[in-house]
């Protein structure tokens, strides 16, 4: 890359206007002019090469002999409660504890200067920056509206109100820190300053510029505008990274909020560092720079979290952001997606005690969690009746589960790979301990049940060498049933093989007897073959079922051209029927 030089008899401190070719460069090609993709722009009188990956420009930083204007840094007070960000604060906590005070002081400053204005609004003159958009929400915005004012002005500039800058009119100065700048380097990494240097009004021919900015921000201030020269930064600790953060976002510097999202993805993660990075300030700039820590920060909380039931009450502390993390992972190791339903019924409970706020909470931000579709048909009666959703919006995630489960094998599968771009991945199947099934249920002419559970080539290859995995829960005459599958030893002990055995759920000393019908499909035909058919009286606890259930070794089960594995799935049925 070169970089182009104006010629001319004022030592390269020519204002930088609109007409500039350099600024026309940057315009056109919609990049950091410093970035090594930047395209070569040639001089028509002499080129200085840049190195690709040599954006170091740190030499020219607060130098006369660089710089074509005088940057005035006002320092201004703040409540006396507020102390710096970055001072004393030895950890997050202490960053989050001192910025929500801040805010709290900023949002009661603000309360007081409106009654100030109210009172005199003839004494206000106020310079509010140009590049704030229309459609700002002032409301969300912290102490983060820079005040930036052009001079010397000839008095006569137009006054626009603006609480933050009323504020900051109001506020004492402090003290005054005087840099030597380049135009053409801010302007190439910030739309802030490119706005400001090439607005084509009057003030920007002027030399000097001003801001005024409170005085915790005046260190993370500082590093950011040496990191626009230098593409690095001094600071390393969590707190201070997060404080030229927010200076970067402040005056739109994506770079810089880049370095400190990476930096801070390098930095140990805590669970205290993951909930403060996704409550970190939204704005799009923001959302796009940091996206990388707030999926990492989503992770960390993800797997920390992943046995809800182990770590039940530290979770049930969690906030909102922290609770949506955990619950959008296909990981969570939960016994069922009733599991997860009842975990976040009994945590928005005790978060929000109102049923109306509950209501609201569950509707719009963690219902979408649920995956419904894959909740017990007897769960899903008790979501129709529960007083915490809506009827509406009940019967709805209700109608959709039943549809999904009625579907096809293949069209359910469709459906989870649709959803493969949607965060709540409501179609998506977890990893749940007890492995979903379908059921179809008869009252006529006799009480039975056909149980489809399909297993998966790498869920059966992890049985070996003796695990075993279970299915829901599933009823029949009002007794629940249970289907599980098993790695063992045939009985000669000779070789390992796949069994599959039907259980009881243990009530009592409750007796019940059952006919009973295991099949697989099978190639080729694929179609379903019987394998045992048999009958048991239960009772409480007890199980039966078969060692060897295809009569061959594992390693047959398991090869490559197995009879029983169907685009990697094995496909298991249980026909259960009450004996008289």
């Amino acid at each position: 890359m070169h970089e182009e030089e104006e010629g001319g008899g004022n030592n390269g401190t020519a204002p930088l206007t609109s007409s500039s070719p350099l600024l026309h460069a940057m315009r056109d090609s919609n990049l950091d002019l410093f970035d090594p993709r930047t395209a070569v722009m040639d001089s028509s009188d002499y080129t200085i090469e840049v190195g690709r990956g040599d954006g170091d420009f740190g030499f020219a930083f607060n130098d006369s002999n660089f710089s074509d204007r005088i940057l005035r840094i006002e320092i201004i007070s703040e409540s006396t409660e507020a102390r710096p960000d970055g001072e004393g604060c030895t950890s997050l906590a202490d960053w989050a504890r001192n910025r929500k005070r801040r805010r709290e002081d900023i949002k009661r400053d603000n309360a007081f200067t409106a009654l100030d204005m109210a009172a005199g609004p003839e004494e206000q003159i106020l310079n509010q920056p140009d590049n704030i958009p229309d459609d700002a929400d002032t409301e969300n915005q912290d102490e983060e509206t820079a005040a930036m004012i052009e001079e010397p002005p000839s008095g006569d500039e137009g006054a626009n109100d603006n609480d933050s800058n009323w504020s900051m009119e109001c506020s004492t100065v402090l003290r005054v820190k005087t840099l030597h700048i380049s135009s053409p380097i801010l302007a190439a990494k910030s739309p802030f300053f490119y706005k400001l240097f090439s607005n084509g009004m009057r003030e920007s021919e002027q030399r000097h510029v001003t801001l005024r900015i409170n005085a915790s921000e005046e260190a993370a201030l500082m590093e950011l505008l040496n990191f626009m020269y230098s593409n690095t930064l001094t600071v390393t600790t969590a707190p201070a990274l997060l404080d030229v953060l927010m200076a970067a976002d402040k005056f739109e510097v994506a770079s810089c909020m880049r370095y400190c999202s990476r930096s801070l993805r390098n930095l140990p993660m805590t669970p205290e560092s993951a909930l403060l990075y996704l409550d970190l300030p939204s704005s799009v700039l923001m959302a796009e720079a940091v996206q990388p820590l707030t999926d990492a920060a989503k992770q960390f909380l993800a797997v920390r979290y992943k046995d809800i039931t182990k770590f039940q009450d530290e979770v049930l502390n969690l906030p909102l952001a922290g609770v949506e993390a955990i619950l959008s992972s296909d990981d969570l190791q939960v016994a069922s997606e009733d599991a997860v339903y009842d975990f976040v019924l009994k945590w928005s409970r005790i978060q929000y005690p109102k049923v109306e706020e509950r209501r609201e909470i569950l509707a719009t931000r963690l219902a979408q969690f649920i995956r419904f579709p894959y909740m017990t048909c007897r769960k899903l009666r008790k979501v129709m009746g529960c007083n915490d959703f809506e009827h509406e919006f009940a019967q709805k995630v209700v109608v959709e589960a039943l549809f999904f489960k009625a579907e096809a094998p293949h069209r359910q599968r469709t459906l989870a790979a649709d959803e493969t771009p949607n965060p709540n991945r409501r179609f998506v199947e977890r990893a749940y301990k007890y492995r979903p099934v379908k059921v179809v249920e008869f009252e006529l002419p006799r009480q039975q049940c056909v149980v489809y559970l399909d297993l998966k080539r790498e869920e059966c290859g992890n049985l070996f060498p003796s695990g075993r995995v279970y299915s829901q829960a599933f009823h029949l005459g009002g007794q629940g049933f249970f289907l599980s599958a098993h790695c063992n030893m045939d009985q000669q002990s000779s070789f390992h093989c796949f069994g599959l055995f039907l259980g009881m759920q243990e009530k009592g000393s409750v007796t019940f007897a059952v006919d009973y019908e295991f099949a697989a499909r099978s190639k080729p035909t694929e179609e379903y073959i019987s394998k045992y058919k048999g009958n048991y009286t239960f009772t409480g606890g007890k199980a039966v079922g078969y060692r060897n259930l295809f009569a061959i070794p594992w390693t047959s089960f398991m090869a490559d051209d197995s009879l029983y594995f169907i685009n990697g799935i094995l496909h298991l049925r249980a026909e259960l029927t009450i004996r008289h």
